[in-house]
């Protein structure tokens, strides 16, 4: 570190800059998002019931890997889906920088299931919590990818794993605050976002989204973060089951996502515009962006995956398999017994062959080799797995084709 930056600045800002924290419950806007936050919340549960166990289960490991691929796109990392499941099997790319890429993405979705496991609890909007995100990424990451650039001098800056930034930064045209004031910043921050219920906390969660990326907290890293941190809140307030996310609706609409974010970062218009320094209509603009992100990805996932339209498209690729050889015959039954039951014991499967247990197990072991059969153990029971390479066949629009 250079030694001009050894001391903190500190310009001693009044944690009032980033007023209002939250839509008051007088606003004008209020009535909008409360009638979207419900919406939300009715179609995530109904979504969630629709699912079987076993599905949910797989669903989720899928849904965790787009969550990754949208964010990291959002970023400017284009790592290909079915790169990323390679990355998840330890293979990686030749190529320094597509290895790199890899690594980041399996950073991702390793953090993102240590959230989903609980690992956050109630710590989500702390600073403890936030900085935990950001060091648990910051350490799986290659040592070339913990590098930041001043846009401006060019110069390079090495990031810390989990530390609060020791400098001033420029983020387009916002200047955030002063490096000693992030505490007392992060403080205030967690009183407003925490203990809220479950309703105020999904109309907050686009406010705290926008206002952690105004304080700007790290050298780096700052966006991915905030999503994680989105998704916490829309887990614990929604109980989502992680089988939906908003960074596929965001990186879809990723112009609109920017625009409305840098909208927050405007001054108070006028008298209309609430009572707080930055302005409450921006606020509230990019909360119905927000909200209406979430619900259209709900729908999206809900039509996606209907019982009986997934089951379709999974036992007629099943089929085309068998009839090309690549699949034994009756595997589609096994496919058929978990989408109806969730999982399936590995003894029941002889009996519904009609077939010796030896056979029984070369079947088995075919549709575990194309990934779509997973299992704890060999003697757990067997549930359905979503392979990122028969997306297009069976969730089409999930990804990008290309």
């Amino acid at each position: 570190m250079k030694p001009d930056i050894a001391e903190i600045p500190d310009r001693e800002e009044p944690v009032s800059l980033m007023e209002p924290m939250r839509i008051s419950a007088t606003s004008r806007h209020r009535a909008t998002l409360t009638d979207l936050s419900v919406d939300l919340a009715a179609h995530s549960a109904g979504f969630r019931r629709s699912l079987p166990e076993g599905v949910l289960s797989a669903l989720a490991d899928l849904v965790r890997a787009m969550n990754c691929y949208y964010s990291n796109l959002i970023e400017g990392h284009d790592t290909h889906p079915l790169d990323i499941e390679r990355a998840l099997k330890d293979d990686y790319s030749a190529d320094a920088d597509k290895r790199n890429l890899q690594i980041e993405a399996k950073a991702h979705i390793a953090v993102q299931q240590w959230i989903d496991n609980g690992g956050l609890q109630s710590q989500m909007v702390s600073t403890k919590g936030i900085c935990e995100i950001h060091r648990r990424f910051g350490e799986l990451l290659p040592e070339e990818l913990l590098w930041a650039e001043e846009p401006d001098t060019k110069e390079r800056m090495q990031v810390i794993p989990g530390a609060l930034r020791r400098r001033d930064v420029k983020v387009g045209q916002h200047v955030p605050i002063s490096p000693a004031a992030l505490p007392r910043f992060m403080e205030q921050f967690e009183r407003a976002y925490s203990g809220l219920g479950k309703a105020e906390t999904i109309i907050a969660a686009a406010a705290a989204h926008h206002r952690l990326l105004w304080i700007h907290p790290f050298l780096d890293g700052n966006g991915r973060v905030a999503r994680l941190m989105s998704h916490t809140m829309l887990l614990e307030a929604l109980d989502t089951g992680g089988v939906w996310s908003i960074a596929r609706g965001l990186a879809r609409n990723v112009r609109s996502y920017k625009s409305h974010l840098a909208q927050c970062d405007l001054p108070r218009r006028n008298d209309l515009d609430g009572r707080g320094n930055l302005s409450e209509a921006g606020l509230a603009s990019f909360a119905h962006f927000f909200l209406q992100t979430c619900l259209d990805q709900v729908t999206f996932m809900e039509e996606l995956v209907q019982p009986d339209r997934l089951r379709n498209r999974i036992l007629l690729w099943a089929e085309e398999e068998i009839r090309a050889n690549t699949l034994p015959p009756k595997a589609s039954r096994i496919l058929e017994a978990i989408l109806y039951r969730g999982e399936l014991p590995r003894g029941d499967v002889p009996d519904m062959l009609g077939t010796s247990d030896r056979h029984a197990r070369r079947v088995v072991a075919a549709l575990t080799e194309r990934g779509v059969l997973v299992s704890d153990t060999t003697r757990t029971p067997l549930r359905l797995a979503f392979p990122a390479k028969l997306a297009p066949r069976w969730m089409p629009g999930l990804f990008p084709e290309t």
